[in-house]
C-alpha cells in the first residue's frame, strides 16, 4: 500500500520520488489475495471497518452531513493515495464520491479494477504517485498505512496536500514508533504470519508529533488523533491508546 512514480513532480518541481521501489514491489506480490478475508491481507480486512467507521464519523463532522445518509460524499471528489486493491476507495464510492486512487505497484491496480468493474464502481485507478499527480481540489483526501512505507515522507505529506481543497478533510493512519508496535506488528505479527513477512520496518514507523510535524511544515493542522488498540478477544477498536496505531483528522491550518 505504498505510493508510486518517478517523473517530475508538479508539486515542487524536484525529480525526487516518493517511492521505495522494494516497498512497492513486496505489496505487488500481495495483490492477488488481497480481497481475501482468509489471505495474507486478513489482519487489513480485519482493522479496515475501524477506520471506515472513523472516516465516517469525520465527514459527518467536517461537512455537517446527516448521520443516517447512505450517500454522505454525493457530489465530493475523494482521493485515496496507497489504495492497494481498493478496500477504501470502494467504500467511498458507495458513499457517493467520485474516487480517484493512486498505488506504486500495477498489480495492485490490476487487481483494483477487476474487483470493482463487476461492481459497477466507477473508480479512477492509476498507477501514478502523488508527487506526479498534478490534480487538486479534492474535498477528502485518505491514505492508510502507507506514509511508513515511502522513501520521501516529506515531499509525500506535500503531494498529499497539494490534492486537498481549501476547505477539504485529510484522514490518515500509521503505526507508532513504540516498543507496543515493534513487538505486535513487527515481532509477532510477522513471525506468526498473520502479516507477510517485511511489511513493517519499525524505524519507518512515526510517532504522532513527528507526523504533526510534517504536516505543519506543510500548512496542514491536525483536528484530531485517535489510537486504533487490538485484543485477540475484541480484535481492532478505537481507543485513546496511541501505542500501536493511529487515525488523525487533518485541515489546512
Amino acid at each position: 500500500m505504498t505510493n508510486a512514480s518517478t517523473s517530475n513532480t508538479a508539486v515542487s518541481g524536484a525529480t525526487k520520488s516518493t517511492i521505495n521501489p522494494q516497498e512497492a514491489a513486496h505489496f505487488g506480490t500481495l495483490a492477488a489475495e488481497w480481497w481475501d478475508p482468509n489471505g495474507s491481507s486478513a489482519m487489513l480486512h480485519r482493522l479496515n471497518p475501524v477506520r471506515l467507521g472513523y472516516i465516517r464519523e469525520a465527514i459527518n463532522l467536517h461537512f455537517g452531513t446527516d448521520v443516517a445518509s447512505l450517500k454522505p460524499l454525493a457530489g465530493k471528489r475523494a482521493l485515496d493515495v496507497g489504495c492497494g486493491a481498493g478496500l477504501v476507495c470502494e467504500p467511498l464510492a458507495r458513499m457517493g464520491a467520485k474516487v480517484t486512487g493512486l498505488d506504486a505497484a500495477p498489480e495492485n491496480i490490476a487487481a483494483a479494477t477487476a474487483h470493482a468493474e463487476p461492481q459497477r464502481l466507477d473508480i479512477d485507478y492509476r498507477h501514478q504517485g502523488i508527487e506526479t499527480f498534478e490534480e487538486s481540489g479534492f474535498d477528502l483526501v485518505t491514505s492508510l498505512e502507507v506514509i511508513e512505507h515511502v522513501d520521501d515522507p516529506k515531499g509525500f505529506v506535500a503531494g498529499l496536500a497539494h490534492g486537498l481543497a481549501e476547505d477539504g478533510l485529510m484522514i490518515l493512519s500509521t503505526p507508532n514508533r513504540t516498543a507496543m508496535s515493534k513487538l505486535m506488528l513487527v515481532e509477532l505479527a510477522e513471525m506468526t504470519g498473520r502479516i507477510p513477512k517485511g511489511t513493517h520496518h519499525h524505524d519507518q514507523f512515526f510517532m504522532p508529533d513527528e507526523l504533526e510535524k510534517l504536516l505543519s511544515e506543510a500548512d496542514l493542522k491536525v483536528i484530531d488523533t485517535t489510537g486504533i488498540s487490538y485484543s485477540p478477544s475484541h480484535g481492532f477498536s478505537l481507543s485513546d491508546n496511541l501505542a500501536l496505531n493511529y487515525l488523525m483528522t487533518v485541515a489546512r491550518a
